[in-house]
């Protein structure tokens, strides 16, 4: 099938490059010459594990293909993902902008000339189909189209294993003939019988915000729990193994940490908030989460202050790992882009390393702060360390020639990466996270 992108994000690059490695003809637009040009040549903007590869591979069996081109690109077209970008609104109310899908829907409009699905793939809130449908309507009255949600699922850092193995995929259609298109764009998937949920349009744009509000929800859970263990002396670790062993809670994100960031869960949230309001109606558990992520970074504040003794003033600190979670460069609301800025604002000096972040972390940190090439660097004559992302290379450090190389051995691990016993054992002031 010949298949349309707009938008080559993270998003729109993923399914792009995934949709052709199913053996679909697939033309990404971008209206960026310069980033079309680069990938062109196989150079992606983004760090995701294996898409390089896969881009390179696809444009040279040439099922993948780059373009700013709309005159090109949409006649041909079956399907056509809109998969731009759907930030915060700059307003700072919490809903999403969409200025990019409108300004998507408007420029292809004028290109439709036989049957084709226009399918939103960013995530938009509840309506936006329908503004869509009525802005090519608007523009191309003689567009024969139907229009369709498909929320993606992507994990940052493990995208293409959730694109290519998704635990569900699910479309949001009101005709049969676009139903049918979307079934045989992944038909691939039927061999490793991946259930395709058909559902209305309205309840598939619905769909993504109320699981990453149930994701938020339950890592915000975890947190609280994880403070309520410190005050009493009992141990979180041991507390989610035993209630993730149930089969109706389940083991994943149940692991604390300082709070959580990226794309999607800060931004989702906030717009399912906005977007319930608008019908009257409350997610007060969602508002919680929300409340209770603030206030975790805040808390982990705190918490360095204290293992600083009451103060971070002239104190060097290294810090392990900047990016929200790891195997991704992505720094959107990184617990690392809350906490660096209040350190270095009560004095602290700052050391950072991170294995992908470092580039991204230099446009939304502040410029104090020292990037290093690797992790012993970054706590040479340090006062503390902070493991901040748990990447797997920070997972097995040679702590003994760390705790040799500090000022000050205070390690503050805010992953849970290492046993308190065992740095104890090394002569480590160490503090975790809902561990005694």
């Amino acid at each position: 099938m010949n298949i349309t992108i707009i938008g080559t994000g993270y998003v729109g690059l993923v399914t792009g490059t995934c949709l052709a490695e199913f053996g679909h003809h697939v033309t990404c637009v971008d209206k960026i010459e310069e980033k079309i040009n680069q990938l062109k040549k196989g150079k992606i903007p983004i760090y995701e594990p294996g898409l390089d590869t896969l881009v390179a591979k696809n444009i040279t069996e040439g099922r993948l293909c780059f373009t700013t081109d709309l005159t090109t690109a949409i006649p041909e077209a079956k399907a056509i993902f809109i998969a731009v970008g759907t930030p915060t609104s700059r307003r700072g109310d919490g809903y999403a902008d969409l200025t990019y899908i409108h300004a998507a829907a408007k420029e292809i409009a004028p290109y439709l000339d036989n049957y084709s699905v226009i399918i939103n793939k960013s995530t938009v809130p509840v309506g936006t189909a329908r503004q869509v449908e009525r802005i090519i309507q608007s523009e191309n009255p003689k567009a024969n189209f139907d229009v369709a949600s498909n929320p993606e699922f992507l994990r940052e850092g493990a995208a293409i294993n959730d694109f290519m193995r998704p635990d569900r995929i699910v479309i949001g259609v009101e005709s049969e003939e676009a139903k049918q298109v979307l079934h045989d764009i992944y038909k691939p998937l039927y061999l490793l019988e991946r259930p395709i949920i058909s559902t209305s349009i309205e309840t598939a744009e619905l769909t993504k915000y109320a699981a990453n509000a149930f994701l938020a929800v339950k890592i915000s859970f975890i947190n609280e729990i994880a403070n309520v263990c410190e005050a009493i002396g009992a141990d979180v670790a041991d507390l989610a193994k035993a209630i993730g062993m149930d089969g109706r809670i389940g083991s994943k994100f149940l692991h604390p940490g300082p709070g959580y960031g990226g794309s999607c869960f800060p931004k989702d949230t906030l717009a399912l908030m906005r977007i319930v309001q608008e019908y009257g109606e409350n997610v007060r558990i969602v508002s919680a989460a929300v409340e209770v992520n603030s206030a975790q970074k805040a808390r982990m504040i705190k918490k360095i202050r204290d293992m600083l003794g009451g103060s971070e003033s002239g104190k060097t600190i290294g810090v392990l790992g900047l990016t929200f979670k790891p195997e991704t460069d992505d720094m959107r609301d990184a617990p690392a882009t809350t906490i660096i800025p209040a350190l270095l604002e009560r004095g602290a000096k700052i050391r950072a390393h991170d294995p992908k972040g470092m580039e991204e972390s230099q446009k939304c940190l502040p410029p104090e702060v020292q990037y290093v090439k690797n992790a012993y660097e970054a706590v040479e004559n340090a006062d503390a360390v902070i493991l901040m992302t748990e990447w797997n290379q920070y997972r097995a450090l040679d702590l003994e020639k760390i705790h040799s190389t500090m000022r000050k051995a205070v390690f503050i691990d805010l992953r849970n990466v290492y046993e308190p016993a065992r740095m104890k054992e090394l002569g480590f002031e160490y503090s975790c996270i809902g561990r005694k």
